[in-house]
């Protein structure tokens, strides 16, 4: 699936655009025929710069069930999502890309949370996402001064997966995702829950936690037919043919 939050010129987000990405986010979890979703912003300048200031809506308005952005709270999403980021990803469209599990971006692109010196704080994922995605020192800089992050420093410190121009954006957005699609749905889904259950653990606890009765997409990855399809794939010499079950 791809979505493009295209609202001239700056791709702002209110909550209605935060209520109906998060109807589209959840279509995209529910349907099983979609495996990979990828996000970018329309034109050539702005991925996002977050929250529409001149929506007049409170700090604290309600977007939805998933969040700022329809995502930034969709905490149960077991499939991978791309951001393919245009250009500057401001405030919360930093916090959208922040929230999908690998970033794609120009070589334009810039990343920034201006929050404090509007005398608010990135409460939509940045004060949580940040300091663990960057070092602690550069994560602070940017959140107590809204200090700009070139997507070259952004690549430096392993926030973004790759750098393209623009034209080659959305392409490259989409071999990722093929190469993703290669990979066994259930497997993925696994990947991510065993991530979101035990990234704050010790590793010594995380054992205990997939060993546990806690984790859904882990234990039936286990017991699938992919997992015996893709076994006997490899021993067969073909590619894999998988169901998801």
């Amino acid at each position: 699936m791809e979505i493009t939050l295209d609202r001239p010129k700056v791709n702002a987000i209110h909550t209605g655009v935060s209520n109906e990405l998060g109807e589209i986010f959840k279509e995209f979890n529910d349907d099983d025929s979609l495996r990979v979703a990828i996000i970018t912003g329309g034109g050539d300048k702005f991925f996002s710069v977050g929250w529409d200031l001149k929506a007049g809506e409170a700090v604290d308005a309600n977007h939805g069930p998933g969040g700022f952005a329809g995502l930034t709270e969709m905490h149960h999403l077991h499939k991978p999502v791309i951001a393919a980021v245009n250009g500057l990803a401001v405030g919360g469209g930093f916090e959208l890309a922040l929230a999908c599990d690998l970033i794609i971006a120009t070589d334009h692109a810039e990343f920034f949370l201006p929050e404090t010196t509007i005398g608010i704080i990135p409460d939509s994922g940045g004060v949580l996402h940040l300091p663990k995605r960057l070092p602690r020192a550069i994560a602070l800089e940017m959140m107590y001064t809204g200090m700009r992050l070139s997507a070259e420093r952004a690549y430096h410190f392993g926030l973004v997966n790759k750098i393209v121009p623009l034209e080659k954006l959305l392409d490259e957005a989409w071999m990722l995702a093929k190469k993703i699609v290669e990979s066994a749905p259930l497997s993925i889904a696994a990947v991510k829950e065993v991530l979101k259950h035990t990234e704050h653990q010790s590793i010594e606890e995380g054992y205990r936690t997939m060993r546990s009765d806690a984790l859904t997409f882990y234990p039936k990855m286990l017991k699938s037919n992919d997992a015996n399809e893709g076994m006997a794939s490899f021993a067969e010499n073909r590619n894999p043919i998988w169901k998801g079950n």
